[in-house]
């Protein structure tokens, strides 16, 4: 299976045409090789009908279960079509698809922001850092301006041959988790430091494959079915104006899986719709400050009685990770559905 192309930030409407165009066709061509016939059914609302057969197989008058990341798209599926079935849903760093994609991508900056600030504050006084003594927030905004004029071109051992530009670097250049012993910063700051250099490989790997496994038509089959593309050309110029208000550093430009989807052939199976106002049970979520809590909050602030508990500090599916707090926590709900109190939080671990 290979990419349909090399996803970049299209600056006109032929641009954002032309890549759609080029994303449709690779879609088609996938749908004529499957054999199986699922092409046309891995969105989540399939998803959530599979879930809905195992409960029936086993026998179990309601189900409870966790979702993970994506997850939560198959969660709000489910709880759309059959909400008198859950016992209990656990959701951890869930994408809330029910309020729509752009609203989901909008919530991401301001933690992103708040990272990224917490990132110069630490390079500020950390001599090891090889933006110290600079001003790195204003060295990063000059390198993304920079590399929007005149790419910067770079060479993968994996990828190949390709070109850096701001929204590559602005889109998946900064990860708001410093790592382990802040291994993470060190090697961005110096991947920033180089890059202001013309040297770009310290983002090459990383943003070359993201570019590319975005545009997997395979992959993307998985979840272009959720409406996560664009409606047109017309929607990105207005999520660009949002976002750069949102965030100065990283706002202004398009999201991977929403241009990759905007060549999406087929009817969108699973829209955003809203969940039902009644039938079902409060829920449990809990999420990183540093990221993905919002996406979290924003899905239990739908039902009544639920409760979101904030975990401050970076990672991302929580249990999974093994962050004792939230594990603690989770297990109280799914055993006895013994929920914590409204506004309670987990220290950074």
């Amino acid at each position: 299976m290979q990419p349909a192309t090399s996803l970049s930030d299209p600056r006109n409407r032929k641009e954002y045409t032309t890549q759609a165009t080029a994303m449709t066709k690779a879609f088609e061509a996938c749908q004529k090789a499957d054999r199986t016939g699922l092409f046309a059914h891995m969105d989540s609302l399939s998803v959530a009908k599979d879930m809905e057969a195992v409960r029936q197989a086993l026998g179990e008058e309601r189900l409870s279960f966790m979702a993970n990341s994506y997850g939560g798209v198959a969660a709000g599926a489910y709880a759309r079509l059959f909400p008198h079935r859950i016992r209990a849903m656990y959701l951890d760093g869930v994408i809330n698809q029910v309020l729509g994609w752009p609203d989901q991508q909008l919530r991401t900056y301001p933690a992103r922001e708040r990272g990224f600030t917490t990132f110069t504050t630490w390079c500020a006084a950390t001599p090891a850092c090889a933006l110290h003594g600079q001003d790195a927030a204003a060295e990063w905004r000059k390198l993304t301006q920079d590399a929007d004029r005149h790419p910067i071109p770079v060479t993968s051992s994996q990828f190949g041959k390709g070109k850096l530009t701001g929204w590559h670097l602005r889109a998946i250049g900064f990860m708001n988790d410093p790592g382990p012993d802040n291994s993470g910063w060190l090697a961005f700051a110096e991947a920033v430091a180089k890059a202001r250099r013309g040297d770009g490989s310290g983002f090459a790997d990383f943003v070359l494959g993201n570019t590319r496994t975005w545009a997997l038509p395979g992959v993307m089959a998985m979840s272009c079915g959720d409406e996560r593309g664009y409606t047109g050309y017309a929607q990105l110029r207005k999520a660009r104006r949002q976002s750069m208000k949102i965030s100065p550093n990283f706002g202004g430009g398009a999201g991977m899986d929403a241009l990759a989807c905007a060549g999406w052939p087929l009817k969108v199976a699973n829209p955003s719709r809203p969940l039902p106002a009644r039938g079902l049970p409060p829920v449990l979520g809990i999420g990183s400050t540093w990221g993905d809590y919002a996406w979290t909050e924003s899905f239990t602030e739908m039902i009544p009685g639920s409760v979101a508990v904030a975990y401050e500090g970076p990672g991302h599916a929580l249990y999974l990770t093994k962050k004792k707090c939230p594990i603690r926590h989770a297990t109280a709900y799914l055993t006895d559905l013994t929920l914590p109190k409204p506004g309670t939080t987990c220290p950074a671990e």
